[in-house]
C-alpha cells in the first residue's frame, strides 16, 4: 500500500512510513519483515493508534497484523488474531459464551496493542488484560515465527505479555477467558472526601471500582461494577444515548470548548458535568459496562503507584491541578488493580493504584502533566507505556526488577534493532550503549 501520513488517535504523534503492509496471516508478516531487513528498514506493528506516546510510531515499514474476526476455543482458552480489536473480540467471545474477566474503558484498541502497552482496567482482585495471556505467536527480526506457551519458549512468553512491540510482531494471542457474565453498574456523584475516605472499603466490597474527580470541585463520580445473575434494570436506548452520546460526548465536548474560551467558568462547568455524568443504575453484558465510546479527543498521562501511596499521590495531583490546571475540564480517573508477575507491567510485584490526568486535544498540558509527573516519580510511580511521560531507561530501570532481563532478551531477539523507534530507544535504551 502506498505510504501516507500515519497519525495516532489523538493526533499528537505522526509519521510517514516507507510503506504499509496489511498482513492477512503470519506468513505475510514474516515476508514483510524479511523484505524490510533486506532494505535496512525498521519495522513497527501498528494498530488503532490509541497510544499517546510514540510507542507505535512507524519510521520504516508499518505492518498491520492479521485481524480477520475469528476465535479458536480450546476449553477456556481463546486464540485470536493479534490485530483484532477489543470491540470485535468481546462480541465474538460473547457469542461463544465467554468473556475476558477485566477490561479497560476503551475497546477500539487491538488485542496486541492492549497487551503490549499494559492496558489494565480496574478491580482490587483483578489484573490487567496481559495477565490473561497464555500463549503468543510472534514474528522475530529474522522473519521466523516463534510460538510461545508455558511449555514452548516460556521465557519469551513471560516477558512478551507486555512487550512494548520491542521483541517482534505479534500475529496471534491466546487468552484465558471466563464464562460470559453480566455486570450491575451503579454510578453516583458524591462528595470527594467521602469517596477518598471510603475507597479501601469500596474496593474490597466491590468487583470493580473507580472514580472520576473533576478538578476545582469537591465532587467525584464513583463507579461500582459487580457481577450479577440478574438481567435488570436495563438501560433503554434513549437512556443509553443520553448518557453516552449527549452527555458523555456532545455535552462534554461543549464543556471543553467553553472552558477553553472562558477559563473562569471551568469550576462551574466541572461541577455541572460531575452532577450529570453518572449513568442510571443498570445491568448489561460485561464488556458493554466496562467500555464506553470516546469521541472527544484528548491527551492523557497515567501513573501507577503502590496502592498504599494513593492518598499521597492524589493530594499531590490535586495541588498540581490548582497550580497548573486552571482551565482543565477533563476529569482525573483513579483505579486500582492487583499485582501481577509480568516484568514490564506497571503492576509488576505490587498492588497498584492508577491516577490518570487528561486535557482536551489542543490545550496546553506540559506544565500540568509535568507537575503531576514530579509527584508520581517521588512515589516510585511507573508511567503507562502508552500515555505521555518523560521517563528514560535510566530512571525506569530502578522501578522494574525485571527491566535488565527484558532488555537483554530484546537484544538477543532483535540484535539489529529492527523493531526500534525513538520512543523505545528512550525507555529501553539503545543497544550497546
Amino acid at each position: 500500500m502506498p505510504a501516507a501520513t500515519w497519525r495516532n488517535w489523538s493526533g499528537n504523534q505522526r509519521a510517514r512510513p516507507t510503506r504499509v503492509v496489511e498482513a492477512r496471516d503470519a506468513g505475510e508478516v514474516a515476508s514483510a519483515v524479511q523484505a524490510a531487513a533486506r532494505e535496512g528498514l525498521r519495522v513497527k506493528a501498528v494498530g488503532s493508534g490509541h497510544s499517546f506516546t510514540g510507542i507505535g510510531v512507524p519510521d520504516g515499514v508499518a505492518i498491520r497484523p492479521p485481524s480477520t474476526p475469528s476465535v479458536t476455543l480450546d476449553g477456556s482458552l481463546a486464540t485470536v488474531p493479534a490485530g483484532l480489536t477489543l470491540r470485535a473480540l468481546n462480541a465474538l467471545l460473547w457469542e461463544h459464551g465467554r468473556a475476558l474477566p477485566n477490561l479497560g474503558d476503551i475497546d477500539a484498541q487491538t488485542i496486541s496493542g492492549a497487551i503490549s502497552t499494559g492496558t489494565h482496567g480496574t478491580g482490587a482482585g483483578y489484573r490487567g488484560i496481559a495477565a490473561q495471556v497464555r500463549g503468543l505467536e510472534m514474528v522475530l527480526a529474522d522473519g521466523s515465527l516463534l510460538r510461545c506457551t508455558p511449555d514452548e519458549n516460556p521465557e519469551v512468553l513471560y516477558a512478551a505479555r507486555v512487550g512494548l512491540g520491542a521483541l517482534g510482531v505479534l500475529t496471534a494471542v491466546t487468552l484465558q477467558t471466563v464464562p460470559a457474565f453480566r455486570l450491575h453498574a451503579v454510578e453516583r456523584a458524591l462528595p470527594l472526601a467521602e469517596v477518598l475516605d471510603g475507597l479501601d472499603g469500596l474496593a474490597a466490597a466491590n468487583d470493580h471500582v473507580e472514580f472520576y474527580w473533576f478538578p476545582h470541585t469537591e465532587l467525584a463520580v464513583l463507579k461500582r461494577n459487580n457481577r450479577t445473575d440478574l438481567d435488570a434494570p436495563r438501560r433503554g436506548r434513549a437512556a443509553e444515548w443520553v448518557g453516552d452520546e449527549l452527555l458523555g460526548n456532545a455535552g462534554f465536548a461543549a464543556a471543553c470548548g467553553l472552558g477553553a474560551r472562558v477559563p473562569a467558568l471551568v469550576p462551574r462547568l466541572n461541577r455541572l458535568m460531575a452532577g450529570r455524568m453518572a449513568a442510571p443504575e443498570y445491568v448489561d453484558r460485561s464488556y458493554r459496562v466496562f467500555c464506553s465510546p470516546r469521541r472527544v479527543r484528548f491527551l492523557e498521562m497515567e501513573y501507577a503507584v503502590p496502592r498504599a501511596a494513593l492518598g499521597e499521590a492524589f493530594a499531590g495531583l490535586r495541588a498540581a491541578a490548582v497550580r497548573h490546571g486552571g482551565d482543565v475540564t477533563v476529569p482525573v480517573e483513579v483505579r486500582v488493580t492487583a499485582a501481577d508477575d509480568i516484568p514490564l507491567s506497571t503492576a509488576a510485584g505490587r498492588d497498584t493504584a492508577y491516577l490518570a490526568v487528561h486535557v482536551a486535544r489542543g490545550r496546553p498540558h506540559e506544565a500540568y502533566f509535568g507537575a503531576v509527573e514530579s509527584v508520581m516519580a517521588a512515589l516510585a510511580g511507573r508511567p503507562h507505556w502508552g500515555k505521555l511521560h518523560s521517563r528514560t531507561a535510566k530512571q525506569l530501570r530502578t522501578l522494574y526488577p525485571g527491566f535488565d532481563a527484558f532488555v537483554a532478551l530484546r537484544d538477543r531477539l532483535d540484535p539489529e534493532g529492527r523493531f526500534r523507534n525513538a520512543y523505545l530507544d528512550r525507555v529501553l535504551g539503545v543497544p550497546g550503549l
